[in-house]
């Protein structure tokens, strides 16, 4: 109903979709244009050729690193928002969620249950193979790194689901009235987004399993939800945590995290391990939220 709604609104202008989507990428590009300044002060200009995307993320302090990367997803959130607003002309929360009114309950209730899923397979993981982690705590570093990840990782995460399973989705949907075509194009673009990420570069292509099905997931609850906010807030629960518990040496996300991985990695593992996580999280939120009508929702289109 969500994206039939919107479609209706938007009298199947897609045109105006690829324009927004343009200005989006670009903006998104110049914005990083100040990280890679940052690296090329640091490492002078010669060296910037020979170094690679764990280079890259590594030539600068970890905080600093991390502030550059997620600013311009800040930009991205915020020039959504603003092209929703004044070039489609649809509300924020028309945008984001087919209710009367954003559910902030839901955003919570996503946040915490990847949280406490994550967080309890980590002390699982922990207590398993102790040797595969070392304590990593500096207090004034993480102290920093708290205060950085709680207000841009939040917003870095709103950004991805802001344009993927918002403004790709809805903007597909002014092309295709059957919803299986946004959600599987919606979803291979947010995989194929992390193929420049350094885990890739180090244990090859199969992880892109893990991106894939990490946007299958995403595109599924907005999806069979009608609205956004299950998976802004499973996005910011995950990446948040993950940026403060736990990384290390060969991810996007190195910081000063209370541990650091230091086992050696397992491609399979990595690539597939989540999957019944997210098979309890999806049967989780059917039965919380009451869903039905899969394959309408998924696959043709319900009625709005």
């Amino acid at each position: 109903m969500h994206l039939e709604k919107i479609r209706e609104s938007q009298q199947g202008r897609f045109d105006r979709y690829v324009i927004g989507s343009l200005i989006i990428v670009f903006a998104f590009f110049v914005a990083q244009l100040p990280h890679t300044f940052a690296v090329i002060n640091a490492v002078g200009l010669d060296q910037l050729a020979t170094l690679d995307v764990a280079g890259m993320l590594q030539a600068l302090p970890s905080n600093t690193t991390l502030v550059l990367m997620l600013l311009p997803f800040v930009f991205v959130a915020a020039l959504v928002l603003i092209l929703i607003r004044y070039m489609h002309n649809i509300s924020i929360r028309a945008f984001i969620t087919s209710r009367a009114k954003i559910d902030w309950k839901r955003i919570g209730f996503s946040f915490v249950g990847i949280v406490l899923l994550n967080f309890l397979f980590f002390v699982f993981s922990y207590y398993s193979n102790p040797s595969h982690f070392q304590w990593n705590f500096d207090p004034q570093a993480f102290a920093i790194l708290f205060l950085v990840a709680i207000v841009l990782v939040p917003l870095q995460t709103s950004a991805e689901e802001l344009f993927f399973r918002g403004y790709l989705m809805q903007g597909l949907g002014q092309v295709f009235k059957h919803r299986i075509f946004p959600l599987l194009i919606t979803s291979l673009l947010f995989g194929f987004m992390h193929f420049g990420n350094p885990e890739i570069d180090k244990l090859g292509p199969l992880l892109m399993v893990s991106y894939v099905s990490m946007g299958f997931f995403f595109g599924i609850i907005t999806l069979m939800d009608e609205g956004l906010e299950l998976a802004l807030g499973y996005h910011a629960g995950n990446n948040l945590l993950i940026s403060l518990l736990v990384t290390s040496d060969w991810t996007a996300f190195q910081t000063n995290s209370l541990f650091l991985d230091v086992s050696t990695p397992d491609v399979y593992m990595l690539a597939f391990m989540q999957l019944p996580m997210l098979l309890i999280l999806l049967a989780l939120f059917s039965w919380k939220y009451g869903w039905n009508n899969w394959r309408q929702r998924l696959i043709s289109s319900p009625k709005a």
